[in-house]
């Protein structure tokens, strides 16, 4: 038998006044490490399986701030639906408002079918940061069939629609040269900033899987593939604080050549 769930997040100055969950999904008000809200989501039972339906909806109203993460890794299992699971994520952001969207990893293991779909929308003076990492099947096994799509509007106006698929229900050429070359895990990591009006992110390669690509907004888009979590989550946390140091701060000046002194 299939599951419905929904969880609901609305931040505002002062707070939380709607933090609500269902069935696996328990969202828990956690210790901030800045200003603003901190939600962590608790898996309170095993989810998604085949079949299931799940929806988060985050939304950080004008001037709030807000971080959702998550306790552990959400993991995508077959079930006894023969039908894939879909995990919907809603994130909305108002003038002024922070909301950062930073869960888990999502794992798809063998045998399972998942769609995963993230919307955002953005208002013009917000800052969203979000970022996805996916883990092609647990330790020694081959994955199950993971889709992920990221929609994004800013002032009503589409940034960024991007859609990936991996597994054996992908297009051929997944696993080749041109998709993860055998990597176990990829991910993006996108950052929405006002700030990229005035000073654009430049396009940065950022080590032999990895490049910061900057979009036709004030945004910049990392993607990456890597051989584990470890590595993909250490390259994208790097990346971020760049990106968020470049936000506050505009981009750093380069380094002055090196001169030589003769004596």
């Amino acid at each position: 038998m299939s599951l419905r769930a929904t969880a609901r997040i609305v931040a505002t100055r002062t707070g939380l006044p709607v933090l609500t969950g269902e069935g696996p999904l328990a969202p828990r008000r956690t210790r901030a490490t800045g200003p603003g809200s901190r939600v962590t989501l608790v898996g309170a039972m095993s989810a998604p399986l085949g079949g299931d339906r799940l929806t988060v909806e985050a939304e950080a109203r004008e001037g709030a701030a807000l971080t959702v993460d998550s306790a552990a890794a959400t993991l995508a299992l077959p079930g006894r639906v023969p039908a894939p699971a879909h995990y919907d994520v809603r994130l909305t952001v108002g003038e002024g408002a922070e909301l950062r969207w930073l869960p888990e990893q999502t794992i798809s293991a063998y045998g399972s079918e998942l769609r995963l779909r993230t919307r955002a929308e953005v208002a013009p003076t917000a800052l969203l940061v979000v970022r996805e990492e996916q883990i092609l099947g647990r330790y020694g096994e081959e994955p199950g069939t993971l889709s992920s799509r990221l929609t994004v509007h800013r002032a009503g106006r589409p940034l960024l629609d991007q859609e990936t698929a991996c597994g054996p229900g992908a297009p051929a050429g997944w696993d080749g040269p041109a998709g993860v070359a055998g990597h176990r895990a990829l991910g993006q990591l996108l950052v929405v900033a006002p700030a990229f009006a005035e000073h654009p992110v430049t396009p940065l390669i950022l080590g032999p899987t990895a490049v910061r690509t900057p979009l036709a907004g004030p945004a910049a888009l990392v993607t990456a593939v890597a051989p584990d979590a470890l590595a993909l989550r250490l390259l994208l946390d790097e990346a971020l604080r760049e990106l968020l140091a470049e936000a506050a701060h505009g981009p750093r000046a380069p380094a002055a050549p090196a001169v030589a002194v003769h004596r």
